[in-house]
């Protein structure tokens, strides 16, 4: 697995599981479960993961769908 992003924003975590899903690309999002040692203040970021070989197949549809800006420079 490879990571794709990490954000803070649950609402685009969200909004990019479902267009992954729709691609049938797996994604994991992992430290989601960090909330409880950070007092769920949302201060730790969650990093979302993809295959490492559907890495680019999902930055091209994240940034097709105008999510581009979620992505870390390549």
């Amino acid at each position: 697995m490879k990571e794709l992003f990490r954000t803070n924003d649950l609402v685009l975590i969200s909004a990019v599981e479902a267009l992954l899903k729709g691609a049938k690309i797996q994604c994991m999002v992992a430290d989601g479960n960090m909330s409880a040692l950070e007092g769920s203040i949302g201060a730790l970021p969650r990093r979302v993961l993809v295959p490492s070989a559907a890495l680019d197949k999902a930055r091209r549809l994240l940034t097709d769908a105008g999510l581009g800006y979620a992505l870390p420079a390549a």
